[in-house]
């Protein structure tokens, strides 16, 4: 009963603290769009804030393996964060862009604690046999933070204005704090170099071809996701006529990768293979990201951010379910904030060369992310797995 009640904490922790997070991606890039008049500053903004993740991934991962009590650190990089964001909140339209936009880099350092930083603590509160039932419930946090997040982005923009909106996200990854500080502690790993730690994760992705190649994979067709996310506003704004309903077709996106992780929590079997619906996966996000740039009615839309959302959400099951086989309990949220932080990194990626594309075409930048979709296949199939891990083979 006692680990039940730990599980739903985690839970309530995880969605609300992601939540926060996907609420502030839309919420920057209308606030940009709103105080300058141009999407290449909230594009910049949400730039910033991701592109750092790539140095604050495994930083984060080797002091967490190397501390007792990790969700302190948590709670600490939660708070953090919400101050980051809050800093931009209060620079945008008043302060020099690049200024505040170093400000969101210095913030993003600390975005895997809500990703791969929370997920690294799972297996620490379930034991083997409902380990993948929790990585679908787990990965549903995403879901429903997705969900969620773009929802009320649209909503309090459109009501009150893009400020009101940021502001909800700042409360939401404070409210996380809590739920951070009851996390369990566990037996840190041994201490070495701290250059050495940094690498380690790295070096542990790298050894494993499955975990190479799921990472890789994920992170080129991220990178697609992120141009996906920048054009949603001048998507809502072409066929909807309001660029703060292009927020909601990200929840529509949501709303399918929801219940398709929903239905992957409830039949755990039918993820017997996790490797092959990565590549699965990829192909239907491409495939929806293709199907939106089809002229015809708003519903045409809707339907394709449906098509990629049953992509997106057996994508991150998938991967998580790679991680949790394939990371020595030493290494766990190494490899799992320096996997979260290259997917960030393909995401910001992905956002900042959308910018200036999406400005001269929504459709373009939309055919762009469908190829990074390809692209992502084509890495999938260059990384063959020759041989079963050590982890697998047990």
């Amino acid at each position: 009963m006692k680990s039940r009640y730990a599980m739903a904490r985690y839970l309530l922790g995880a969605t609300v603290a992601r939540t926060g997070d996907e609420l502030s991606g839309p919420a920057l890039l209308v606030l940009g769009l709103a105080a300058t008049g141009s999407i290449e500053t909230g594009s910049a903004l949400l730039t910033g804030l991701t592109v750092s993740a790539a140095v604050g991934g495994p930083l984060l991962g080797a002091v967490l393996d190397r501390s007792r009590r990790p969700g302190m650190l948590l709670a600490a990089a939660l708070g953090c964060y919400a101050g980051g964001l809050a800093i931009v909140l209060a620079g945008v339209g008043t302060v020099a862009t690049p200024l505040v936009v170093a400000v969101a880099l210095g913030a993003g350092l600390l975005n895997p604690a809500l990703s791969g930083g929370w997920t690294a603590q799972l297996p620490r509160l379930v034991d083997a046999r409902t380990l993948p039932r929790a990585n679908g419930l787990d990965a549903m946090t995403f879901g429903g933070a997705s969900l969620a997040g773009p929802a009320l982005a649209g909503v309090l923009a459109g009501a009150f204005g893009a400020p009101v909106a940021l502001v909800a996200a700042i409360v939401l990854v404070a409210a996380a704090i809590p739920a951070a500080l009851a996390l369990p502690s566990q037996q840190p790993a041994p201490r070495t170099r701290l250059l050495h730690d940094l690498l380690a994760g790295i070096r542990a992705i790298g050894a494993s071809r499955s975990l190479l190649r799921a990472t890789a994979t994920s992170v080129v067709s991220f990178a697609g996701f992120g141009m996906l996310l920048v054009a949603t506003p001048l998507l809502g704004e072409q066929r909807f006529g309001d660029a703060g309903l292009g927020a909601l077709l990200l929840s529509v996106l949501a709303a399918t990768a929801l219940l398709a992780n929903a239905v992957l929590a409830r039949a755990p079997r039918l993820l017997a293979r996790p490797d092959r619906a990565v590549l699965a996966s990829t192909a239907l996000l491409g495939a929806g990201m293709l199907l939106a740039t089809v002229p015809g009615p708003a519903v045409l839309v809707v339907a394709a951010a449906a098509v990629a959302g049953l992509g997106e959400g057996p994508q991150l099951t998938a991967l998580f379910a790679i991680r949790h086989r394939e990371a020595p309990d030493g290494l766990r949220a190494r490899i799992f904030t320096t996997g979260a932080s290259l997917k960030i990194t393909g995401l910001a990626a992905g956002s900042a060369l959308a910018g200036p594309v999406a400005a001269a075409s929504p459709t373009a930048c939309l055919l762009t992310a469908a190829g990074f979709q390809a692209l992502a296949a084509l890495t999938y199939v260059s990384i063959p797995v020759r041989k079963p891990s050590p982890a697998r083979a047990v």
